[in-house]
């Protein structure tokens, strides 16, 4: 007998920490990891009588990712009151967007190996984030932080129109890459300001009937994501298949134990009560601030993508893997401007810096060196200055610790040596000193000429113009 075919429906809501200096209705700062409660006011601890007001950059950035989300833009937008009672949310209350959200109806397009699929954004809102609870085992108590409290945050609500975990991570990865462009949220996963909740049903392939969904919290990398993803799917099967009923709750990943567990059942809904928010006016905006916010938004990867292959010859390969971090495009951009040499620019970002960035554990986000001193190095080893064993010495040095590299190889008199008559002493005696591989190399063995080079290139610290050592050691043999 064949077993059924099911398929997930899955939808997902992302909170994304914005990039503003200080808080949504306050001005405490944002900044992440200062030390407990030094981040915080009356408004933000939610003290009686204090009055919230709005940060005009939060309401800009959401309008930036609505409208590269094409999204369509609430004129007349205002905030609601959701009402519910927890430790970390200081007034008992969150300040949200319910009945009027900023954006609408927006849509992106995602690439999967099936192809191309839009997948379309219901929503987007604004939100203020809440406290962070830090339970003490010791004390046996649990303690609360307010640093977080009062965080702008913008919430996507997609559509249920992903099938896959490889579709929710292509289009996490769109939303990061997206909003990262714009500048409006560093995006990490790692450090919370980009979180994920996935909403998961399954149904019989085929069937237009939702499944009841469940809804998986605490997710901070792509992996996990998908982990949990593959995890519920067969979970919310094997319950199907054994006759038991799905139920609606919040579920809880562990990635470490690859296992969730249910936090608390949905199946009564809740009610937080909203009303429109009594201390703060509607936001109204007009055309000309969208105009204002569209003009300033930048390229965003598609159109660079497409930019670096023609206007710069880019292979496809280089110009994917440098768009994949807005660090990198510019830095690319930045270094090709100043020396003109865009693929010799492009093979040190694609090779040395991602080797450097894996051997270090670090994200291109984290590159500290300037295009200036990458710019030079190409000047230095595309005119022969140094060779290639030199500039990658060299660039690590610019890699650790952004040093000038003119400077550093003056100073070290790293420059290749190109006097021909100190190159055919050195040739000459390095000839005298290998019989046999002069034999070796007589007898038809080419690769002894290798070995010929590499004592050249000993006895000259490295310094030689590998060219010319290998045209003077043909003339010798």
């Amino acid at each position: 007998m064949m077993s059924k075919q099911y398929e997930m429906v899955i939808g997902l809501e992302v909170h994304v920490e914005l990039a503003t200096k200080t808080k949504i209705f306050c001005s405490c700062s944002t900044a992440f990891g200062g030390a407990p409660n030094t981040h915080t006011c009356p408004v933000c601890t939610g003290m009686p009588g204090s009055l919230p007001v709005l940060n005009k950059q939060v309401v800009e950035y959401a309008m930036a990712v609505g409208l590269a989300t094409n999204c369509e833009i609430t004129r007349c937008n205002k905030f609601d009151r959701k009402n519910y009672f927890y430790p970390d949310n200081p007034q008992n209350y969150q300040i949200s967007q319910l009945y009027l959200p900023i954006c609408r109806n927006g849509s992106v397009e995602i690439q999967t190996e099936n192809g191309t699929k839009s997948i379309g954004i219901h929503e987007i809102h604004m939100e203020e984030d809440a406290g962070k609870l830090i339970h003490d085992e010791w004390g046996d108590c649990s303690l609360v932080d307010f640093n977080r409290s009062g965080v702008p945050l913008i919430e996507i609500v997609s559509e249920p129109d992903m099938r896959s975990a490889e579709e929710v991570i292509a289009y996490l990865d769109k939303l990061r890459m997206t909003i990262q462009y714009l500048g409006a949220s560093d995006c990490k996963l790692q450090e919370g300001s980009m979180r994920a909740d996935v909403n998961i049903s399954v149904r019989e392939a085929g069937t237009t009937k939702l499944g009841t969904r469940t809804e998986m919290k605490n997710l901070n990398s792509f992996r996990a994501i998908a982990r949990a993803i593959e995890n519920e799917k067969n979970r919310q099967i094997d319950l199907i298949e054994s006759g038991e009923k799905v139920i609606q709750e919040t579920r809880r990943w562990d990635d470490t134990k690859e296992y969730s567990y249910a936090m608390r059942s949905k199946e009564d809904a809740q009610d937080y009560r909203y009303f429109p928010e009594p201390d703060l006016v509607p936001v109204v905006i007009n055309d000309e601030w969208i105009a204002e916010v569209k003009s300033r938004q930048p390229e965003l990867r598609e159109a660079k993508l497409a930019r670096y292959k023609e206007e710069y010859g880019l292979p496809d390969y280089d110009a994917d893997i440098i768009t994949g971090s807005k660090r990198m495009a510019d830095i690319f951009e930045a270094a090709t401007a100043i020396c003109g040499k865009p693929k010799k620019v492009s093979n040190w970002l694609m090779v040395e810096t991602m080797r450097l960035l894996k051997e270090h554990a670090m994200e291109p986000e984290d590159i500290t060196f300037s295009p200036k001193n990458l710019a030079k190095l190409v000047e230095l080893a595309d005119a022969g200055t140094i060779n290639s064993t030199v500039a990658k010495e060299v660039f690590e040095k610019i890699f650790d610790e952004d040093i000038d590299p003119d400077e550093y190889v003056q100073e070290n008199g790293l420059k290749t040596v190109n006097d021909e008559g100190e190159l055919r002493t050195v040739i000459g005696q390095v000839v005298k000193d290998n019989p046999q591989s002069v034999e070796d190399y007589h007898n038809g063995k080419e690769k002894a000429i290798g070995f010929l080079v590499g004592q050249t290139m000993k006895a000259m610290k490295g310094k030689a113009n590998p060219a010319m050592v290998n045209q003077i050691l043909k003339e010798l043999l």
